[in-house]
């Protein structure tokens, strides 16, 4: 049996009610669709429905889309049956935007950078490996070429990020799971730190921004402050983001771009649940009604049926 599909419903997942979600719910209701906001865990596996699926409020039924805001934090247990959901809406054929498979690759940021480096797309050094004594014996090797930066490989927001200078400064083990993920620090032109944000969707860049900061963190989470992007690496710096968000496989992402000392630009980071407060601060772009409209397009064709598992 095909299970039933509430066609006007997008289901909006997020551990809280931010504005983004607000946005996205208010971008939907203009467009005719009706989003309903749950977390993921409360959704469950239930074999009783014909979905496989018990989402609260639906009857049984599935929602023509569903869009992923955010995936709180929880137990190894929790988070692997959490993404479990999002794979099964997409083997029933509702689009998930992102889907978790592109969740999984922005998270872990050895799989980002790997993926982005065999698409040949310009990388910083980078490393990661589990153990002290592999963490040493890389820091031995690396460190007379310059420093590293150790980065949690579940991190974000600038959280949790250290620069290593000497051998000595790499932490314990217990600290960082056992796992370290190193990556080439990279100097910056000029005396201020920068680095770029570009904000895709659905094959096009809706925005930019340049992110400025008194230390080499520059998270706008970390007190860096937002400017628009002017001049002329705006058509670089839009190629280099479409291409790791198609090597990656996101549907919308914001993009982490660094210039180097000798004027290069190299990915650091693509963000498959990303806020766009910092963007829309300086930018004059409604980033909730592109990925709506975008959205809610990618249905249209489809209007009537499921596409196949």
């Amino acid at each position: 049996m095909t299970p039933p599909v509430l066609r006007d419903k997008i289901l909006i997942t997020s551990d809280r009610t931010d504005s983004q979600v607000q946005q996205l719910s208010a971008a939907l209701a203009r467009l005719g669709m009706d989003a309903v906001f749950l977390r993921l865990a409360d959704i469950a596996f239930d074999s009783r429905h014909v979905s496989g699926i018990a989402i609260p409020g639906f009857d049984g039924a599935l929602p023509a889309a569903v869009i992923v805001r955010s995936i709180s934090s929880g137990s190894f247990e929790a988070v692997t049956r959490r993404l479990g959901i999002l794979h099964a809406f997409s083997h029933l054929g509702v689009p998930v935007w992102n889907s978790a498979k592109a969740i999984e690759r922005c998270v872990d940021k050895s799989t980002t950078t790997f993926l982005m480096a065999r698409a040949g797309l310009p990388v910083p050094e980078t490393f990661a490996v589990e153990t002290i004594a592999n963490a040493r014996a890389i820091a031995e090797r690396e460190l007379p070429k310059g420093p590293l930066v150790l980065k949690p490989l579940f991190g974000s927001q600038g959280r949790g990020v250290r620069l290593i200078e000497t051998v000595e400064q790499l932490p314990d083990g217990l600290e960082v799971d056992d796992v370290y993920y190193l990556q080439r620090y990279v100097a910056r032109p000029g005396t201020t730190f920068c680095d770029y944000r570009v904000f895709t969707c659905n094959g096009t860049v809706l925005g930019m921004i340049v992110r400025r900061a008194d230390g080499w963190v520059t998270n706008i989470a970390r007190g860096a402050h937002a400017e628009p992007v002017t001049g002329p690496l705006r058509p670089a710096l839009e190629s280099l983001a479409l291409s790791a968000a198609a090597a990656i496989g996101t549907d919308f992402a914001g993009i982490d771009i660094i210039p180097a000392a000798d004027g290069r630009l190299q990915l650091l980071e693509v963000n498959s649940m990303p806020a766009w407060t910092g963007l829309q601060s300086v930018i004059p772009v409604r980033v909730a009604d592109h990925i709506a409209e975008a959205l809610v397009a990618h249905l249209s064709p489809a209007e009537g049926e499921r596409p196949a598992a």
